[in-house]
C-alpha cells in the first residue's frame, strides 16, 4: 500500500481533495492510502507513518524547499498540488500527477544508486 499524504495550513479543504483522490484510487482498485494533515504535523507524521509521497497544498507552496530538506532522509518525492486542480477539487487529475511524480522520483533514485 502506497501512502500519499497532503499537507496544508489546517488540513480542512485538503481533506476533501484527499477523499476525492482516495475514491478514485478505490474505483481503480489501487492500493493507496491518501490522507490530509496540517503542515505543522509534518515531522511527526513522517516519523510515525512513513508516507511514500508528500504533496503540499497551493497555500503552502512557499514551504516546498524547506519541506524537501526536512524529509530528505526519508527519500520520498515532494510536490505541490496545482492550484487550478486544487480549486476544482479534481482528485483524478491530482492523483494521476502524483503517480507520475512517484514514478519519476523512483526512476531518478535508481539512476543515483
Amino acid at each position: 500500500m502506497k501512502k500519499i499524504y497532503l499537507f496544508c495550513d489546517n488540513g480542512m479543504s485538503t481533506s476533501m481533495l484527499a477523499r476525492n483522490m482516495q475514491d478514485i484510487g478505490d474505483e481503480h482498485k489501487l492500493p493507496l492510502e491518501i490522507r490530509a494533515y496540517p503542515i505543522r504535523n509534518l515531522e511527526r507524521i513522517m516519523e510515525e507513518k512513513h508516507p511514500d509521497c508528500i504533496l503540499l497544498g497551493p497555500q503552502v507552496r512557499h514551504l516546498l524547499e524547506g519541506t524537501k530538506e526536512k524529509v530528505k532522509k526519508y527519500k520520498v518525492p515532494v510536490g505541490v498540488i496545482d492550484s487550478v486542480d486544487y480549486g476544482v477539487m479534481d482528485g483524478e487529475k491530482v492523483l494521476k500527477k502524483t503517480l507520475l511524480l512517484m514514478k519519476k522520483y523512483k526512476e531518478q533514485e535508481g539512476k543515483n544508486v
